[in-house]
């Protein structure tokens, strides 16, 4: 078929029964195609027979695409194939990486009559659209009329009028019917679209200059017959052209065109199915449609089919007359189509109206209904195929015959192709290598039996019985045991069962020696059972059969395994650390199997529990445990292992203990070197094991020779030897071990050799940082001082004090090789001064100069007095004490008692100037007031009272004041208290204090290295009553140098300097001040401050000693 024409893709395509195009389109101009975005090759029209395949291909370039196009077949223009898909369709695709092709194919399979029509394949990506239409025909199928299968809605009597040309129903007559569904039966595509070109067909076309009279719009003609179609032309003259579904029509024998006047008439000839198309004439610029219907007039049969009776082998032929040459019928079995193909029993034949069907050598099977089909009735008729009488020539023989023997039953029946089944004892024999219909070989007992022949499809039955004669036999290689020797493990139960043949059954005799057994004998087999199997049960096992054909004898060796015995008790003979070596003797009898391994376990003595050492065999008698805890007593024991089992364990070996040595000594040098002697020392060695160190043994080697002298014969425990008795002018090295009960460690030596001869060195002392700085101590503490220096020979030692020599029986002077200690059991403000020490050596000196501070309690403040009393509110001034206890004075701590009760409380701790204003007293309460002085040391031991009463006096009294003259409080800032220079510890808080008196209240600036210090979260700043604090957190060397507090307010400015020193981490203050909490508790003392730092408790705790670091 011609493909069709391509619309505008506005508009939607309309198709007609043929294959032409819509009536309206025919006067558009045919574009090209717009080429495909996405195909690379399209599916192609095709026509096959009815039954035949089909496949229609699309490919897809993939190049371009990030995933699989979307593809859909249609059918016509509404139906989705995807939901079609079965044994008749499928749908598939690939893809190809090599090539980047995506192919999609389209299988019809055994393609029926109404597959016929138009498909369309679309693809799909992302906003890409390609699509392309392809026909399929089906050869061999005929067109129905439309008044024979086809019923149109009953809204539409003008579109029936027009197929059929039968008058218009009525509505009420017309059934409800599924018409789409009957077009797509009978191959039509679209019949909406033909039911809207058929309601086009009827619009009234405006008058025409070119045509008088235009074409029906609608023709009918039957199959084989000739129509006409006219036109009349106004204008004759004009050129005028016909077309088929869009092709122009030429003339032929089959086409023949006419004129008559303005007439112009085209005749076809013959009408076929192909003619069924849309047809148009063009004059000029005007055009005339119409359209012919083919009508296939219905083919009945002339002459029934007979009925047919007959027996198998014989020839069948159905005979059938119709009414039309070369017309399609179909043959049915049973109401199922007969297959007609080559390999088919069943032909056809057809000469001019009549056709046959022919079975050449009918069987059973072919009785049945058969009828025959033509598209104007069918006709029946039923076959009858029976069998022909059966006919016995030869019998089934009895036969006796020996095992072994080729059997073979015989016999003869008439017919000779005759089927049936064979049966032995009532059980049907089915054919198999063994085992055929016309023969059997290698007779066996189950042969035996009665034997049946059955013809299928009869009655009769022939029948003989076979007889099987068998001499004894034994059957060991059923066993499956190797030099037929079976192998139990002790302790199981052994059954044999030996199958056995022979017709009659024979006596069986199991024998072991010359004793006979007792076993179990079934028809085919003997059994020998032990119930426990023993190693005695090892041994030669005959067994003897015999029947009246014969005997037969054989052997079966048993053996009985078991599990090894134990091993031999382990030996340790080597400990280490961690580990020890040990040995065993394999076990004296290996169960009747070899020994393929050991296991090791091993346990502390004090525990009763065991662990495995190895988890794979142990092959070799020597194991080597390991991961052991030192200084731990240990067992260990063995397991031999063979195919049976594991044995028994072996007795524990001996307890033995793991051991090591220590490691070498470390940091050996010299210590001391004279004229004979040479001093030693060392470091313990990093790792002492649980055998723990006995001693070190200290060795020496003179240069030049290779023998190591042991210089001590007992081992000795410190770290410090002297090796005596040597000679001046040698060069020895020395080494040293370190002995415990595991032996010797390895040695440290010296890395050079030694000059045996004494070395002068110049005297150094060597001053701890705590003395660098003012020692202080209160009265009546311990001074405990160690000077260390060095030098030699021993330097001499002297100390003197501001000057002068110390008398001894004030101040204990003791000196060593190393150091001088300078001790005082009971401190006393004399003892404070300046120290020198000297060392000397030779010509060589060294001295150091150490300040001691020995601190008391302060006296009582001097003359309080008070010098006014206003309203509730008394003013105090006192002078600072004589005696400041050899130390500064840090505050001040002023009481009240009412003279009715005469009981001290406290007002105010920690006062740092010499005047105060006590206020809110009880009005008409008279007062005594006193005050304590206090520094480092604590609160002075009395207090001074006020001579006079302040007497609070009650309201309403009238007290005539005295006349003053006003003063001016006003002053410039003035630092009372400066600030001290102190050396601070690294990682420890500091605070700088001084206290600063002015009126206006002054702005403080604090300033390190005359620059500012603002906003550094490394200080904090405090002001409280005219003390300034700088708290420095965590100094650092860094933060060491000059440090300032500036006051500044309208009337001046005034500032102090102190210089920090930051030392190391790991030195110790020179002395510290632990103060109570003011709940007064001993408990939670705490370190407070430094010295020339002021305290805020009101009690305190010397420290009488500390740790030197």
């Amino acid at each position: 078929m011609p493909e069709p024409t391509k619309k505008d893709e506005s508009q939607p395509e309309v198709w007609s029964l043929g294959d032409g195009q819509a009536p309206e389109d025919l006067d558009k101009q045919i574009e090209n195609p717009p080429l495909s975005t996405l195909l690379i090759e399209k599916p192609q029209s095709g026509s096959i027979s009815v039954g035949g395949d089909i496949t229609f291909i699309a490919k897809v370039e993939a190049k371009d695409l990030l995933r699989k196009p979307t593809v859909k077949w249609f059918k016509g223009k509404w139906m989705d194939l995807a939901s079609k898909t079965g044994k008749h369709l499928q749908l598939k695709e690939s893809f190809d990486r090599i090539t980047k092709v995506h192919t999609f194919e389209m299988h019809i399979i055994k393609a029926k009559e109404n597959y016929a029509g138009n498909y369309r394949c679309e693809v799909t990506y992302k906003d890409k659209f390609d699509s392309c239409s392809f026909d399929l025909e089906v050869k061999g199928w005929r067109c129905p009329s439309c008044c024979f299968a086809l019923r149109l809605p009953p809204r539409r009597p003008d579109t029936l009028a027009l197929l059929c040309g039968a008058r218009e129903p009525k509505q009420e007559e017309v059934p409800e019917v599924d018409y789409e569904k009957i077009a797509f039966m009978y191959g039509i595509t679209d019949l909406r679209g033909l039911l809207r070109r058929l309601k086009k067909t009827k619009k009234e076309e405006k008058k025409s200059e070119a045509f008088a009279k235009k074409l029906e719009p609608a023709y009918q003609v039957d199959k084989g017959g000739k129509i006409r179609l006219i036109v009349d032309l106004a204008d004759p003259t004009v050129e005028l052209k016909w077309y088929k579904n869009g092709q122009e029509i030429r003339p032929a024998p089959k086409y023949i065109f006419e004129h008559k006047g303005t007439q112009r008439i085209m005749v076809i000839n013959n009408c076929q199915l192909n003619d069924d198309a849309a047809y148009s004439v063009v004059a000029g610029d005007e055009k005339s449609t119409t359209e012919l219907f083919v009508k296939v007039l219905p083919v009945n049969i002339v002459k029934e089919l007979e009925a047919v009776k007959t027996t198998v082998n014989e020839r069948i032929e159905l005979e059938c007359e119709v009414s039309e040459e070369g017309a399609q019928v179909k043959w049915m079995k049973n109401g199922v189509e007969v297959p007609t193909g080559v390999r088919s029993r069943y032909r056809v034949k057809a000469e001019g109206t009549k056709h046959w069907l022919i079975i050449d050598d009918a069987m059973k099977e072919d009785t049945g209904t058969y009828s025959i089909m033509a598209t104007g009735g069918t006709s029946e008729s039923h076959v009858q195929v029976d069998l022909k009488p059966l006919k016995i020539l030869q019998d089934l023989q009895d036969m006796k015959i020996l095992l072994g023997k080729p059997l073979k039953l015989h016999c003869e029946i008439l017919p000779i192709n005759v089927p049936g089944r064979w049966y032995r004892n009532g059980q049907l024999i089915q054919p198999n290598d063994r085992i055929s219909i016309l023969h059997r070989a290698n007779s066996v007992l189950h042969d035996a039996g009665d034997y049946t022949f059955v013809p299928e499809g009869y009655s009769q039955s022939l029948s003989a019985k076979v007889h099987i004669i068998d001499p004894p036999r034994v059957h060991l290689e059923a066993l499956n045991a190797p030099d037929n020797t079976v192998t139990i493990v002790a302790g199981n139960k052994l059954r044999l069962e030996v199958p056995i043949s022979g017709e009659p059954a024979p006596r069986v005799v199991w024998m072991k020696g010359e004793r006979v057994i007792r076993a179990e004998t079934f028809t085919d087999h003997t059994s020998l059972t032990i119930d426990v199997a023993e190693r005695e049960d090892t041994g030669n096992y005959k067994i003897v059969l015999q029947n009246e054909a014969g005997e037969d004898t054989a052997s079966v060796k048993v053996k009985v395994v078991d599990i090894p015995d134990a091993p031999g008790s382990p030996l340790v003979p080597e400990v280490g650390g961690d580990w020890c070596s040990m040995t065993w003797d394999p076990p004296h009898y290996d169960g009747g199997s070899p020994i393929l391994g050991y296991f090791i376990e091993r346990k502390k003595k004090q525990s009763s529990r065991w662990m495995r050492l190895n988890f794979d065999l142990c092959k070799e008698t020597t194991f080597e445990p390991k991961k052991m805890i030192e200084g731990v007593p240990y067992e260990v024991r063995i397991f031999a292992v063979n195919a049976i089992g594991v044995s028994k364990p072996s007795e524990p070996s001996k307890p033995f203990i793991p051991l090591a040595v220590t490691s070498e000594p470390t940091m050996l040098v010299v210590d001391d070197v004279t004229d004979t002697t040479v001093t030693m020392k060392w470091r313990p060695p990093d790792t002492i094991g649980a055998a723990g160190l006995d001693g070190y043994r200290v060795e020496y080697c003179i240069e030049g020779t290779d023998e190591w002298i042991v210089a001590n014969k007992e081992l000795t425990e410190k770290t410090r030897y002297t090796i005596t008795g040597l000679t001046m002018e040698d060069k020895i090295l020395v080494r040293v071990k370190a002995i415990n009960a595991a032996g010797e460690s390895p040695p440290r030596t010296t890395q050079h050799s030694i000059l045996v001869k004494e070395v002068i060195e110049p005297p150094k002392i060597r001053i701890p940082r705590h003395l660098k700085q003012t020692y202080i101590r209160k009265v009546g503490e311990v001074v405990n001082l160690v000077v260390p220096f060095v030098g030699k020979p021993r330097p001499k030692v002297n100390w003197l004090k501001d000057g002068e020599a110390i008398e001894p029986s004030q101040v204990s002077i003791r000196n060593s090789d190393c150091d001088s200690i300078i001790f005082i059991r009971k401190a006393e403000r004399k003892h404070s001064g300046k120290y020198k020490l000297t060392v000397q050596v030779e010509k060589h000196m060294d001295t150091a100069l150490l300040d001691i501070q020995i601190v008391d309690l302060p006296g009582p403040p001097q003359c309080v007095r008070i010098e006014e009393v206003w309203g509730v509110n008394v003013a105090l001034d006192w002078t600072p004490p004589k005696d400041s206890g050899n130390a500064p004075i840090t505050g001040y701590t002023i009481q009240k008692a009412d003279k009715k009760t005469m009981e001290w409380y406290t007002c105010l701790e920690h006062y740092h100037r010499t005047c105060i204003t006590i206020s809110e007293l009880v009005v008409g309460n008279e007062y005594f007031f006193r005050v304590f002085s206090e520094n480092m040391v604590g609160l002075s031991e009395s207090a001074t009272t006020t001579k006079d009463i302040a007497v609070i006096m009650k309201e309403g009294l009238q007290l005539k004041s005295p006349e003053y003259i006003d003063y001016d409080f006003t002053e410039a800032p003035k630092f009372t208290q400066p600030l001290v220079n102190i050396c601070a510890i690294a990682g420890y808080n500091t605070t700088l204090n001084c206290s600063v008196r002015a009126n206006p209240r002054p702005k403080v600036i604090w300033m390190k290295n005359k620059i500012i210090i603002v906003d550094d979260p490394r200080y904090r700043m405090f002001s409280n009553q005219g003390v300034c604090s700088l708290e420095i957190r965590k100094p650092s060397p860094f933060d060491g140098g000059m440090y300032t507090c500036k006051a500044i307010n309208d009337l001046g400015e005034a500032q102090v300097d102190c210089k920090l020193e930051v030392k190391g981490f790991w030195h110790v203050p020179n002395i510290l001040e632990l103060s109570s909490s003011n709940s007064e508790d001993p408990s939670q003392i705490c370190c407070y401050r430094h010295h020339g730092l002021q305290s805020r408790s009101s009690s305190s705790f010397a420290v009488s000693d500390y740790v030197s670091v």
